[in-house]
């Protein structure tokens, strides 16, 4: 990567601009072509830098509005199955393994899931354990969001990738 290829991903941050030729805009703004902006994506992309290219939807706005994480205790001989069934729902965002805190909090697996209800998402999950076997599990909503953007941000790090 070269400081043009940072200047690009800075700029793609912040989304592409709403006009007839975007990519040539963005080149503008960087002083390039727009064919050599796609040609520094395409590269960034082959390298692995850039993994992937979409839309980013506010989901409060499209009517999204119940979010939660699911914790989930599975028996001991289900272990090191659970993740990978969990994983293969395509309603399921995010979905992982933690240690457990032994007699505080025994849950070891987390899914997240969205829907535009409560209910939606409780029955969602019902029919989730009940497909996957797992009677023990919480449903965790939240209340309020506070931040939602990308984990890693060029513009967050002064340029600098970590």
């Amino acid at each position: 990567m070269d400081p043009r290829d940072i200047r690009l991903l800075q700029e793609l941050e912040n989304g592409l601009p709403l006009v007839p030729a975007p990519f040539e805009e963005v080149g503008r703004r960087l002083g390039m072509s727009g064919t050599e902006a796609m040609e520094r994506i395409r590269n960034l992309y082959a390298a692995g830098v850039v993994r992937k290219f979409r839309a980013r939807i506010n989901q409060r706005q499209v009517g999204i509005s119940a979010n939660a994480l699911v914790a989930w205790k599975p028996e001991h001989t289900m272990k090191s199955e659970i993740g990978a069934r969990l994983a293969a729902f395509p309603c399921i965002t995010h979905c992982y393994e933690r240690q457990p805190v032994t007699g505080r909090w025994e849950y070891t697996h987390y899914s997240v899931h969205h829907g535009c209800s409560r209910d939606a998402v409780l029955a969602e999950v019902k029919t989730i354990a009940e497909r996957i076997g797992v009677a023990d599990y919480v449903v965790l909503f939240s209340t309020e969001e506070f931040k939602r953007v990308p984990n890693v941000r060029i513009g967050e790090n002064g340029g600098v990738l970590v």
